[in-house]
């Protein structure tokens, strides 16, 4: 039992590192001194997919199943968890590109803004 609970722990922190990845410049544009931790967890995002390395968290995660007696999962936690929610049925190239580029539209308004001094710092 408490190794399951584990694993669901390290499924969330694996979420909420995900979003933090994608949408965490909203968040430094409030406190500022999230910069550095942003533009890393940006970079290792960006490497992890790049290269097409599973991340570490995943292999903990299905470490923590095991140990509860559950199986783990092939593939990475994109695969396992997010591709039926990130890729439904339906979806188009163009329209991933079209995702794509709203979530990298969101962080460059967002951190042109920071750049800009648009908000004080909160911190």
């Amino acid at each position: 039992m408490v190794y399951q609970l584990l694993a669901v722990m390290v499924l969330l922190l694996h979420l909420g590192f995900m979003l933090f990845v994608v949408a965490g410049a909203a968040l430094v544009a409030r406190r500022r001194r999230l910069l550095p931790l942003h533009l890393a967890a940006v970079a290792w995002g960006i490497a992890i997919e790049a290269t097409g390395a599973a991340c570490p968290l995943t292999g903990l995660e299905n470490h923590l199943r095991m140990l509860a007696g559950a199986g783990g999962y092939a593939g990475g936690f994109v695969d396992h968890y997010l591709v039926a929610l990130i890729y439904p049925s339906g979806l188009t190239r163009p329209m991933q590109w079209g995702l794509a580029a709203a979530v990298l539209a969101l962080n460059v308004v967002l951190y042109a803004r920071i750049v800009r001094g648009g908000r004080d710092d909160r911190d």
